[in-house]
């Protein structure tokens, strides 16, 4: 086999090894911009709860932010419906993620929903 191909794949099984676990949160604070008021609100949700927020019902699953010696990131799991919406089906279902809104946004003609952090207690 190729010395250089052996470095480059040692190399890169060194540094997935040096990545560590993500830390599992118990809350995660998201902020709320309705557009018809342009009024922001902000609360702070427990994981594994379900939630109504104005017509919004929100179900977190779970909620990650990357160690201290990483680049900061924090990303939550959620299901999001419209409760006026006469379809009961999901209009979000997936992983938001804090620094990058605009990659995994809420679509609502109403609502803009994001991720601000995932913490281990409701004070943090």
């Amino acid at each position: 086999m190729n010395p250089g191909l052996l470095k480059i794949l040692f190399f890169l099984f060194l540094s997935l090894q040096l990545l560590a676990d993500p830390i599992s949160g118990n809350y995660a604070t998201f902020k709320l911009l309705d557009k018809t008021t342009n009024k922001v609100s902000e609360k702070i949700l427990e994981v594994n709860t379900e939630i109504n927020w104005d017509s919004l019902n929100i179900q977190i699953y779970g909620c990650y932010s990357t160690p201290p010696e990483e680049v900061p990131e924090d990303y939550v799991l959620i299901e999001v419906k419209d409760m006026l919406s006469t379809d009961n089906f999901y209009i979000y279902r997936g992983w938001m993620i804090s620094s990058s809104p605009d990659l995994t946004p809420l679509e609502h003609p109403i609502y803009d929903l994001w991720l601000v952090d995932c913490n281990i207690n409701k004070a943090s």
